[in-house]
Parts: C-alpha cells; structure tokens; sequence
C-alpha cells in the first residue's frame, strides 16, 4: 500500500519538474539525499545558475498555503543541503534555493503553482 502523503508529494515534484521545464529550467536531478542531512526535491540549471528546489504540495484549504510549511529550521536544512550538493559535484557557480508550491484541490486538480524565486537566499 502507498503511503498518501508520498504519494501527494510525488504528484507536485512531478508537476513542479514540468512547470520548471516550461520555464526554460534543466531539471538534472531528482530526490538527491546527503546522507543523514535530508533530500532535495529537485536540482535544476537556470541560466547559468544552480537551483535547489524544496516542493512543497497541499491538497484542499484546510492548512493553508503551501509554502507557509516551509520553516525557519526548513530554510536552515535547505541552505546545508544546498552547499552539500554543489561541493558533491563541484559547483563554484550561483546557487540558490527556491520553492514551488503546488495547490491542489481536494479532488486532485492543479488549482495553481506559485513559484518563490530564491526563498532562502543563496550564493551569488
């Protein structure tokens, strides 16, 4: 049996992946986990820029908007994983972090994605 909140989360990294690649990003990576310091959603190329990207997905009102979850303590996390990655690979380049919020309506239709361009700041 699938776990539902996987699965949402799935649902709106599948649907933050294409809405980026609409807006001329290269996604490159997917789920990229650092050992015990977490997992980025998804890693994508704007431009000359490294973009790590936190998806965060509600379904219905109920708990508000997206990116609201997206904790001071969240923001830390996303800002050392960020820097993990981009010595992982060698990145020297502009990083930053943004957040895709993806709402849906309780049945599951895309209701909107709103787009946070450098939610947590990062190098540039």
């Amino acid at each position: 049996m699938t776990d539902p909140r996987r699965s949402l989360g799935a649902v709106g990294e599948r649907l933050a992946a294409e809405y980026l690649a609409q807006q001329g990003y290269r996604v490159v990576a997917r789920n990229w986990r650092s050992g015990r310091g977490g997992e980025i959603d998804l890693v994508a190329e704007d431009g000359a820029c490294l973009v790590i990207v936190e998806v965060r997905t509600r379904r219905g009102e109920r708990f508000g908007p997206p990116e609201e979850s997206v904790t001071a303590a969240k923001q830390a996390r996303l800002a050392a994983l960020a820097e993990a990655y981009a010595q992982a690979v060698g990145w020297a380049g502009p990083l930053r972090v943004d957040v895709v919020a993806v709402h849906l309506a309780a049945d599951g239709r895309l209701l909107g994605i709103r787009h946070l361009r450098d939610a947590v700041g990062g190098r540039r």
